[in-house]
């Protein structure tokens, strides 16, 4: 192996939060589920997308071609949320969460894209949501393996 001798400067990402290129002709809203289309696009998350993160602020490509504008997501922490079927107390650090759309959240598998696992219970379908983008999908894999 060989040693650097010199300075070699890297680029570096921000962490958490990432920056994906939009599908034509939408808008991507601040807080929105952002899923992969397939192609490597990022949209306002339909059930079965690779979940990417969530908006971080909107991003209006409706007027442009795949590509034109990047959407900057979070992908990784906890996010409170309404999920659909989370009714009581004890979903308190355990079940999947999974998205059917870029606002809808369910502990149904089903189709939907898997986005994370409950945290906390705050009130009757209200979570706080620890999400991971890059283990979600693996996640929910595992578990189902698991079963």
């Amino acid at each position: 192996m060989t040693t650097l001798a010199a300075n070699k400067p890297r680029a570096f990402e921000l962490g958490t939060i990432q920056e994906y290129p939009v599908i034509a002709a939408d808008i991507i809203f601040e807080g929105a589920a952002v899923g992969e289309n397939g192609a490597g696009f990022a949209r306002p998350l339909v059930a079965g997308d690779t979940f990417l993160g969530f908006a971080e602020t909107i991003v209006d490509n409706s007027a442009g071609v795949a590509g034109q504008r990047t959407v900057r997501v979070k992908r990784r922490g906890q996010v409170q949320v309404p999920v659909v079927g989370a009714a009581a107390i004890t979903a308190n650090d355990g079940p999947l969460v999974y998205a059917s759309d870029d606002d809808t959240f369910t502990l149904t598998a089903g189709a939907n894209s898997p986005i994370g696992r409950v945290s906390r219970w705050v009130e009757s379908g209200l979570c706080v949501v620890d999400f991971d983008a890059s283990l979600a999908a693996e996640t929910a894999a595992r578990i189902a393996g698991d079963a």
